[in-house]
């Protein structure tokens, strides 16, 4: 057996980020930018108005001051006269300032008669301008690699940027295998039990950036896995689940070595999750993961989820570990490294006494993975853990 990290090195050195592609802005939300990119122009482009009131000049401003009304700017339509002394523009918030002017006074506080203001004596004395430029200029960067976000697209959008390079999505081949397996809403045989993993991994796998194509399920005969991995072909990434143990029925191990399967390693140091495989299928890169629903959707996240952010070019690091304290003590852990379902608390970290990596009730209420290293003492309330975050 080999370690989390020895076994994160191995898959690491197995994929590399995927091409580029350029796809209209509208499509970008939740893509990798590949390149840095910058602003065709600058925001704002002219000083504008913050506010809805009048521009005026700032030399002027006084309380008690009269100012004529001779004109009006709103959003997208300028003033295109001149203010004299003693003159002002109505003005709206996006407005282009006039050019004599160089404050804006609120209209809360003026009072106007007819085309004639008299301003208060108790103002604001901000200059409600925003300068040209104050948001970003033509030629400002944004840099690669960035997960583009609501907010990034506004930012892309208003930098009159309509097309986006980004990573392309990896596709993601998911093979469950096992004669024990049927669909979700099929009538499983009194021996068969509903595929639930091929789900929950699709579901992560996708929430992360790759395309995931969920495969047929495969039967335990060689024939059936083979025309499995033929469907695989195709995929920048295979991974199956379930039948990487070494019982009678576990076939994938075997009929991936006939096929050309370069085996980087077998069976990690870590609960759940021991018996995982990785390797080359024919020059695809292929995870073998354990049947077990948790074993399978923990191995997710500390494995199959970064080799894809890895794949979409967002750089080469392990799953994010935080940092809390306990809120109930622990056991002495094993020699090996335990992803325990927990739960984050107001009174901090809290694991479920159920470890068992067949329960999927106890991993949907869980929203933390405590962390725990091999031959790690006993530990008490209060103390500080590593977790990571679901």
């Amino acid at each position: 057996m080999i370690s989390v990290a020895e076994a994160l090195d191995q898959l690491f050195a197995l994929v590399a980020p995927m091409d580029i592609e350029t796809i209209p802005l509208r499509q970008a939300a939740g893509r990798v930018l590949a390149r840095d990119v910058t602003a065709a122009r600058t925001q704002p482009p002219f000083d504008a108005s913050s506010m809805d009131g009048y521009a005026l000049r700032r030399a002027e401003v006084e309380p008690d001051a009269m100012f004529k009304v001779v004109g009006e700017a709103a959003a997208g339509h300028s003033y295109q006269g001149r203010i004299g002394a003693g003159q002002c523009v109505r003005i709206f918030t996006g407005a282009p300032m006039p050019q004599e002017a160089d404050f804006v006074v609120i209209q809360e506080d003026v009072a106007r008669r007819g085309d004639v203001i008299t301003l208060n004596r108790d103002m604001d004395s901000k200059d409600n301008v925003r300068p040209a430029g104050g948001d970003f200029k033509a030629g400002d960067r944004i840099e690669a690699p960035r997960r583009l976000g609501p907010p990034d697209v506004a930012l892309l959008a208003a930098m009159n940027i309509a097309e986006a390079p980004v990573t392309r999505r990896p596709v993601v081949a998911i093979l469950a295998t096992g004669d024990e397996l049927v669909m979700p809403g099929e009538t499983p045989g009194p021996d068969q039990i509903i595929a639930s993993n091929s789900f929950g991994l699709a579901a992560q796998l996708q929430a992360e950036g790759a395309e995931a194509r969920m495969l047929p399920i495969a039967r335990d005969t060689a024939a059936s896995l083979k025309t499995a991995f033929e469907l695989a072909a195709s995929a920048d990434l295979i991974v199956t689940i379930g039948g990487a143990s070494v019982g009678d029925y576990d076939l994938v191990a075997p009929v991936a070595a006939e096929l050309g399967m370069e085996q980087s390693f077998y069976k990690v140091a870590m609960r759940p999750g021991k018996p995982l495989m990785a390797g080359r299928l024919n020059g695809v890169p292929m995870i073998g993961l354990p049947g077990n629903p948790v074993s399978a959707l923990v191995c997710g996240t500390v494995f199959v989820a970064p080799i894809v952010r890895a794949m979409l070019g967002l750089g080469i690091a392990p799953a994010a570990r935080l940092q809390t304290t306990l809120a109930a003590a622990l056991p002495p852990n094993g020699p090996r490294e335990h992803y325990m379902r927990a739960t984050v608390t107001p009174e901090g970290l809290r694991a479920f006494e159920r470890q068992d990596s067949s329960l999927l009730t106890v991993l949907a209420q869980a929203n933390a993975l405590l962390v725990r290293p091999p031959h790690d003492p006993a530990r008490a309330i209060g103390e500080p853990v590593a977790y990571l975050p679901l």
